[in-house]
């Protein structure tokens, strides 16, 4: 999957809680959550459907997501690990992990997903 801009990831984010709806409503949604005009709004929309990301279907232009939350956040994620952190989890999670107190639930959860492995 291809790298999302934030401005993308801000529509995305929209029909990712919402379901799939009307450009027209993303729009709406995008003006009263981040302030964008409708032609933006468009302009992202459009973007996204030539990268693959979304789909635009008649009546109304009905966005559609492709790629789920969790395939783009791996997406991310792997990018953020290779560019900054020379792709070693270990300096990953040190880096995350140096300043946070975190509960023992935490500490129990991050065991389980790592035990899990």
């Amino acid at each position: 999957m291809e790298r999302l801009f934030d401005s993308e990831a801000k529509v995305m984010e929209i029909l990712w809680d919402h379901g799939p709806l009307p450009a027209k409503e993303v729009s709406r949604i995008a003006a009263e959550s981040i302030g964008w005009n409708k032609n933006t709004t468009y302009t992202v929309i459009k973007k996204l459907e030539a990268k693959g990301i979304l789909r635009r279907d008649e009546p109304g232009f009905l966005c559609t997501p492709i790629i789920s939350r969790d395939a783009a956040r791996k997406t991310e994620a792997n990018t953020l690990l290779r560019k900054v952190f020379g792709g070693s989890r270990k300096a990953l999670f040190s880096a995350l992990l140096e300043d946070e107190q975190l509960s023992d639930d935490e500490i129990d959860e991050l065991r389980r997903l790592i035990d899990g492995r």
